[in-house]
């Protein structure tokens, strides 16, 4: 049991006040964060289900606040896609060894990370169809639900798309927030939410709320760039060292 290991609870505390202040400070994404850490203590499923539930409020937040900029039109494909992709990745999480999952985690924290420190020149493809908007989100789904780091398949999309700054944050939150929902039942069908994961929800509740306060109190004292490369070197260390412990 997890809650009651002192070192998985320490990894977990850790891991949660650290994601909530690298966001706070530097607006990274959570479960990016929470997920390079929690996996040295934490089952993929654990740490799946508590990304999804400390997601659906933090993301919860920012989409109400956007909620003037949505555009219902361009989020419907997204978010048909991502609900059509959240079974399978359900399916990937139930079934799959958590080895195998812990690696191709810490791929993705290797491929985030190489993508961002690298910035590459990628092509626009502004005249994609809706069913292009859809695959993709088909693909954030199985991502999501099997990870619980939604949102990351969108955000490439949405770069891609040439969609400005503020039209793709009010594309990938609220689709973020879908998949999390979805993803919340999905994980409750399987058996994910019990009473060890709700009490290591309610024990991270505290420092889910210093890391954030924390993190937006030293907003804009420290190079956010050299930060961020920062982070993004240790999440690419983090990546290397879950995909060889697999």
């Amino acid at each position: 049991m997890a809650h009651t290991d002192p070192f998985a609870l320490a990894i977990f505390v850790l891991g949660t006040t650290t994601a909530s202040f690298v966001t706070g400070l530097a607006g990274f994404a959570f479960g990016l964060v929470a997920a390079a850490i929690w996996l040295y203590a934490l089952t993929p499923v654990q740490t799946t289900t508590l990304i999804v539930a400390y997601g659906l409020l933090v993301q919860g937040y920012a989409v109400w606040k956007l909620r003037h900029s949505v555009n219902v039109s361009r989020l419907m494909p997204l978010i048909i896609g991502s609900v059509i992709g959240v079974p399978f990745g359900i399916l990937l999480l139930r079934w799959v060894p958590p080895a195998a999952l812990r690696a191709a985690i810490g791929l993705l924290l290797i491929v985030f990370s190489l993508y961002n420190l690298a910035r590459p020149a990628l092509p626009i493809t502004k005249e994609a169809s809706r069913l292009a908007d859809a695959s993709a989100g088909l693909i954030n789904g199985l991502v999501g639900s099997s990870t619980g780091l939604a949102g990351i398949v969108i955000v490439i999309w949405s770069n891609l798309r040439g969609w400005p700054r503020d039209e793709q944050r009010a594309a990938f939150q609220p689709t973020g927030v879908v998949t999390f929902l979805i993803t919340l039942i999905g994980l409750g069908g399987i058996g994910a939410i019990n009473t060890e994961n709700a009490e290591l929800f309610a024990i991270g509740l505290p420092a889910l709320a210093i890391g954030t306060w924390a993190g937006w109190k030293l907003y804009g004292k420290f190079d956010e760039r050299k930060f961020r490369i920062a982070v993004l070197v240790l999440l690419l260390l983090s990546g290397a060292a879950l995909t060889m412990m697999a």
